[in-house]
Parts: C-alpha cells; sequence; structure tokens
C-alpha cells in the first residue's frame, strides 16, 4: 500500500481536508525541487503532485508549459525526477509524492523493459502514486494492476463532461484518489464556478469509492476554502508556479511556503 491512503483516512478522521499542491520538477531551478517539497510540507502539504516535464504536455496551460520547457532545458527529464523524490525520502519518509505527466515518459524511460521498469524504479525511489493525463482507464488495466503490486496508486482524470459511464471505467481503476478538474479546458484557465463544483461531487462519489481531489481554477484562500466544504482534497499548481517562477533560489521555498500556509489556515478554518 502507498503512503496515500493512510494519509487521507487519518485527515478525514481529523474532519480535515487534504491539500494537495503542484510544481514542476526542476523548475525554476535544476537542484531546488527537493528544498522546494520539504518547504511545502512544512506549510501544510500533505501530499505533493511532482510534474514530470514532457515536450507536449497537451492538458496543461501556458504557466506550467513554460514550466516544463524551463525544467527540460534544464536537464530534467524522468530519471532527474526519480532522483529528487530519493533525495526528498532521506528525510521525509510520510508524505506521499504523485508523479503527474504523460505516456510517453513513462514509455519511453526504458525502452527495453517497458512500463514495469518505470514502476520499479518508482516505487524504489519512494513514489506513491502516477496520474498519466493520457491513459484512459479502458486502456490501462494491467498497467494499474502492475502498481497496485509494487504499492503504488494510479490517478485518474475526471471532468466537468465526464459521464457516468466514465467515472464508472476510473472508479473500478483508480485508487488513492481521482481529481477532479474543475473547469472545461487547460490548467488555469478560467473562473471557477465552486457551485457547479459542489454539485458535481455527488455524481463522482456515485461511482468513485475513493477520496475526491478538485484542482485548476483555485488560486487564494477563499476558493480553496469553498471547494473544501465538498471535496476531500485541494490541488494548486499554476498559481504556485506563478509565485515562484521568479525567484531568487533563497526565496522560492519561502515564497511557496508563505503561500500555502494561507491555504492551509483557510482549509483548516
Amino acid at each position: 500500500m502507498s503512503r496515500i491512503e493512510p494519509t487521507l483516512k487519518k485527515l478525514k478522521d481529523q474532519g480535515r481536508k487534504a491539500l494537495i499542491p503542484y510544481v514542476t520538477a526542476g523548475f525554476p531551478y535544476a537542484d531546488i525541487t527537493p528544498s522546494l517539497m520539504h518547504a511545502m510540507v512544512g506549510a501544510g502539504a500533505d501530499i505533493i503532485e511532482l510534474g514530470v516535464p514532457f515536450s507536449d504536455p497537451m492538458a496543461d496551460g501556458p504557466v506550467i508549459q513554460k514550466a516544463g520547457e524551463k525544467a527540460l532545458t534544464l536537464g530534467i527529464g524522468t530519471a532527474q525526477v526519480l532522483a529528487m523524490v530519493r533525495d526528498f525520502r532521506k528525510k521525509d519518509d510520510i508524505t506521499p509524492v504523485v508523479l503527474m505527466g504523460y505516456a510517453n515518459p513513462v514509455e519511453r524511460y526504458d525502452l527495453k523493459h517497458g512500463a514495469g521498469a518505470f514502476i520499479r524504479d518508482a516505487a524504489a525511489a519512494g513514489v506513491d502514486g502516477v496520474l498519466v493525463v493520457d491513459y484512459p482507464p479502458e486502456e490501462c488495466e494491467d498497467f494499474a494492476a502492475a502498481l497496485k503490486a509494487a504499492g503504488l496508486d494510479l490517478i485518474f482524470l475526471l471532468a466537468p463532461t465526464s459521464t457516468d459511464e466514465r467515472m464508472a471505467q476510473v472508479g473500478r481503476v483508480a485508487s488513492g484518489y481521482v481529481y477532479y478538474v474543475s473547469l472545461k479546458g487547460v490548467t488555469g484557465a478560467g473562473h471557477l464556478d465552486t457551485d457547479a463544483v459542489e454539485a458535481m461531487l455527488p455524481r463522482i462519489r456515485a461511482q468513485v469509492s475513493v477520496p475526491v481531489g478538485v484542482g485548476f481554477g483555485i488560486r487564494d484562500a477563499e476558493t480553496a476554502r469553498a471547494v473544501g466544504r465538498s471535496a476531500d482534497a485541494v490541488v494548486i499548481g499554476s498559481k504556485i508556479i506563478q509565485l515562484i517562477e521568479d525567484q531568487p533560489h533563497e526565496r522560492v521555498g519561502i515564497v511557496a511556503a508563505d503561500f500555502l500556509r494561507g491555504i492551509r489556515n483557510a482549509l483548516d478554518a
């Protein structure tokens, strides 16, 4: 079992919501990620989503695309991301880490041994879950089973356009949590309608037994608190990327932590 399920269960028992920040691995500096992860945990993050840089990130908006491009120019690939997780695990063996990305880096990680080599090395590094944006649930049951056998969760996206049938397909395969994309479009887009999110979650829970995290469009304490009233977890990415992108090295963790501390306080209020 990964660290995700017990972490979310403990929070539920406490009547609290999970705070899940997303950052692009290797951004804005190639060596910043482990220390940034520790800073976010210190500010109240419960689970960390690490974006694996990829050259064709179809679901990402301009903010995260730009961060991924910068990380790629700094030489950050899947192997480097796993090394970052190993480094993080030297001081933190509790906080769950989820890798978020696309099928191509997973499948190209080891062309000879396929996805199995990625799963083996991710588990050894201390990864708890994987969210592969372009893996539909009906086509990755073997991948999900291999992850589960290695103690990793496979996390899926659901969207406002998801049908009950698609939710049921996800419900059969997903573990850890599902990530409800609260807006149509790419990351960082649009205005969040918290009433629409609240109305959607019962439909999702009718088909999915794992906790539901909500992301896309959450940019401040007010929207995080509103979403947290109905969701099990709040996911924030683009806003953090914007806040840290122009910071000097020594300020990156401080700025991210200050922002997340406000979100944490709002969720706990």
